[in-house]
């Protein structure tokens, strides 16, 4: 099915690169450990915002999030996250706050996931990833679904805890499965949502619903958005996606029917390519390739047999 190199083929899907940090989650509910972490001097702390940290340029080329020791730290009573340790031993915390600090200097900035996930190295692509889901869940779930009464943080950010009927909360994930379909013409089936811009393209996605396996999810999907019945189903990786809270399960997934019949709703337009077409629709701008950080851009990669092109790398013809 794919023409897809080795070398290209082992290049990490984004977000999912080993960080080299240990969690650690049996420290979580180990108060005097933390207490002891916070205040070593080795500690490094960040503060997240609205899915956004401060970013900055360094000497080699990189770019790291901007992160303080913690005495330097911004005051915060409840909102602080421990995300784990390093090999070296260092503790990493991120500070939840209602803005970011000033600029530190003058290459300092702040940026989301979708711009600095492409940017930053595999360790603080992984913190990023971590802090961005766990403030998503925290200012989502305030109160207890139970009773209704506020809850408080527990377990360094991992827990919200109801003290009046004693319900406990954990980050919620939601499944969420994206998918290339091909043909028996080894065409792959790309959709524009009816909110993305005239000759954005991707695979078809959606979540998984209740009693619903992972396999009759990708099916009722692809039908319900393209109007295509899909038989072989086969899981090829997983990638955090915290916008707000979904873990994309990303399939290839092969066509028995052929006629396309879009639902107008999420998707409104939807086309078989060959990798001839796609290589077309690229070269004239007619088609712009999904964001890179994206596992839908691996997915049609491992079909399309190379790299596809950077957003921006090409342009738009009148």
């Amino acid at each position: 099915m794919s023409t897809f190199d080795n070398a290209t083929a082992d290049r990490p899907i984004g977000l999912t690169a080993p960080s080299g940090i240990d969690r650690a989650a049996h420290h979580r509910l180990d108060e005097a450990w933390l207490a002891v972490a916070w205040s070593h001097p080795t500690t490094r702390v960040f503060v997240v915002s609205g899915g956004q940290v401060l970013i900055d340029d360094t000497p080699d080329g990189g770019t790291e999030i901007v992160m303080t020791p913690a005495f330097e730290a911004p005051v915060t009573e409840t909102h602080r996250y421990f995300l784990g340790t390093d090999e070296d031993g260092v503790s990493y915390f991120a500070l939840q706050k209602d803005s970011l600090p000033g600029r530190m200097d003058q290459s300092a900035r702040p940026a989301g996931l979708r711009e600095a996930g492409l940017l930053l190295g595999p360790r603080d692509a992984g913190l990023m990833v971590h802090a961005v889901a766990l403030e998503n869940w925290q200012r989502l779930h305030r109160f207890c679904s139970r009773c209704g009464e506020r809850t408080v943080i527990a377990a360094a950010g991992h827990i919200r805890r109801c003290q009046a009927c004693g319900a406990e909360h954990y980050p919620r994930t939601d499944p969420a499965v994206i998918m290339l379909v091909t043909d028996d013409q080894d065409r792959a089936l790309l959709g524009r949502q009816v909110h993305w811009p005239e000759g954005r393209f991707s695979t078809l996605a959606g979540f998984v619903e209740p009693g619903e396996s992972i396999e009759q999810s990708v099916a009722r999907e692809v039908y319900e958005e393209a109007g295509i019945t899909v038989g072989e189903v086969e899981y090829i990786a997983s990638q955090p996606w915290p916008f707000p809270s979904s873990l994309m399960l990303g399939f290839m997934a092969r066509a028995t029917s052929f006629d396309i019949n879009v639902d107008g709703e999420e998707i409104e337009e939807a086309r078989w390519f060959s990798r001839e077409d796609l290589t077309a629709a690229f070269e004239s701008g007619e088609i712009m390739p999904p964001f890179g950080i994206s596992i839908a851009s691996r997915l049609i990669e491992l079909w399309y047999g190379k790299p596809l092109p950077k957003p921006g790398a090409v342009k738009r013809t009148a």
